[in-house]
């Protein structure tokens, strides 16, 4: 099966193997940036399904045989995203389409054993990318509990810069200030650069006045971040203490982190199994055998005492009344995994503290690839972070040549509205930027904005 390329809008050729949550996911944001796309599932009305919603290519089978992915024409191929339930067919996937076809690979793999293995498996089997859903949401929780003040953590420039996002409570000293008076009076070091108010969200001019309620996102190097959210009232010291309820892959690599912090770490988790793997798995960790959502039982075991609470089950609707739970009961930092993305009006509306998106930070880190391998060659995507419910994108650039964005001052550029430029990175060191400073080659770049499906830093100009 030849695939013709779309001459107007060039997209990739991408198989994806594996219809689940995040399967679904990629096929949804791929298909709207305009590329075309074969999917394989061995369940024939899922893959009918989605095949007629997107209006896409679906073949029933296993995604690692010869025979079908010559039928979904691996050959003209540019690109294969394995993501179904097995680390080993997805391996299985990467390896056949490497010896039929020309085309980059990318795993899911998710078991611990292979994890610790990811950069060898990768370099040996020739892979672009293996992802690990349940490590890089581990990674995101960590981050929130070094810093829980903050609903959301996102680390750039390979962890010297932070995009932070905090609720403005009543009565802050922000309350009621523009971003042009903050900037000038108490921090120059921090860009605020997004933020939404009653479901809307705004890229804010130095006239914006901050308001009690605005959910407000800025970014400062790792070292400014804390000292500017003590210097506005907030408390900045990390917890000591957590409860985790579910010890599954999540749970384990959240509390390895955690403990090598050191932060302690309680763990109930239901199967009596998985409790001695644990134990053996975390020596330091409290492994208790029991229901995490028997309340007796979480009494007993401290949540109206614990500094921070992790509901990790794999049943999102446990997770969120968990949550609501601990809020009453404590006032502990909590974080929600949500693994499902159904009914999201009224998981907006619950006060659910830090949620976290395991299949969103697997797909990100794809889409971001993805859009870096079509792009022209002056530039790359190191990082992409969806913002506010996808209304607002995060991009980091790595700028390799000279442009129409090189050498000039940012404040003679003309930039796209709804845009702001957040920070550049200059040989390791972090630059917020003014109107007079300029985009020079080798910088990375990050861009905040409403605007979608940016694939190169030529994007950002009118």
């Amino acid at each position: 099966m030849l695939k013709a390329k779309n001459p107007v809008n060039p997209g990739l050729n991408i198989i994806i193997v594996g219809c689940g949550k995040v399967g679904t996911t990629l096929i949804e944001q791929l298909s709207k940036e305009g590329h075309d796309i074969t999917i394989i599932d061995k369940d024939a009305q899922k893959v009918q399904e989605i095949a007629s919603y997107y209006d896409i290519m679906g073949l029933v089978g296993n995604g690692a045989s010869y025979n079908i992915q010559m039928e979904a024409g691996i050959e003209d191929t540019d690109l294969i995203i394995a993501v179904t339930n097995s680390d080993e067919l997805n391996l299985l996937c990467c390896i056949v389409a490497k010896q039929v076809g020309n085309c980059a690979t990318i795993a899911r793999v998710r078991t611990p054993d292979y994890s610790s293995e990811a950069g060898y498996i990768r370099e040996k089997l020739g892979l672009a990318m293996i992802i690990n859903p349940e490590l890089e949401a581990s990674k995101e929780a960590s981050r929130i509990l070094y810093l829980p003040t903050a609903l959301e953590v996102n680390s750039f420039a390979h962890g010297q810069a932070e995009m932070v996002k905090f609720k403005l409570p009543k009565d802050n000293i922000l309350s009621g200030m523009t971003i042009a008076y903050l900037g000038r009076n108490i921090a120059s070091d921090i860009l605020i650069c997004a933020i939404e108010r009653h479901g809307t969200v705004y890229i804010p001019s130095g006239d914006f006045q901050m308001e009690a309620g605005d959910i407000i996102s800025f970014v400062a190097t790792r070292k400014i971040v804390r000292s500017f959210l003590k210097e506005i009232g907030f408390k900045t010291h990390q917890v000591k203490n957590t409860m985790i309820i579910g010890g599954g892959k999540a749970a384990y690599y959240l509390a390895k982190q955690l403990i090598s912090m050191g932060i302690s770490v309680k763990i109930i988790e239901i199967n009596r199994e998985r409790c001695e793997e644990l134990s053996i798995l975390l020596p330091k960790a409290i492994i208790i055998n029991g229901d995490g959502t028997d309340q007796e039982l979480l009494k007993e075991e401290g949540i109206e005492r614990t500094e921070s609470f992790i509901a990790l089950t794999g049943i999102d609707e446990e997770n969120i009344l968990l949550t609501l739970h601990a809020r009453q009961v404590s006032n502990a930092k909590v974080i929600t995994k949500i693994n499902r993305i159904t009914f999201k009006d009224v998981i907006n509306h619950l006060d659910l503290g830090s949620v976290v998106y395991p299949r969103y930070i697997t797909s990100e880190a794809i889409i971001a690839y993805v859009r870096a391998k079509r792009n022209s060659m002056d530039s790359n995507i190191e990082t992409l972070y969806h913002m506010f419910d996808h209304q607002v994108e995060a991009i980091e650039f790595r700028v390799y040549e000279d442009s129409k964005v090189t050498g000039t001052p940012l404040m003679n550029l003309p930039l796209k509205k709804n845009l702001l430029v957040s920070f550049i990175n200059r040989n390791g060191s972090i630059i917020i930027p003014s109107g007079q400073d300029s985009i020079q080659v080798g910088d990375s770049v990050m861009i905040v904005t409403t605007h979608t499906g940016f694939k190169d830093i030529l994007d950002i100009l009118e």
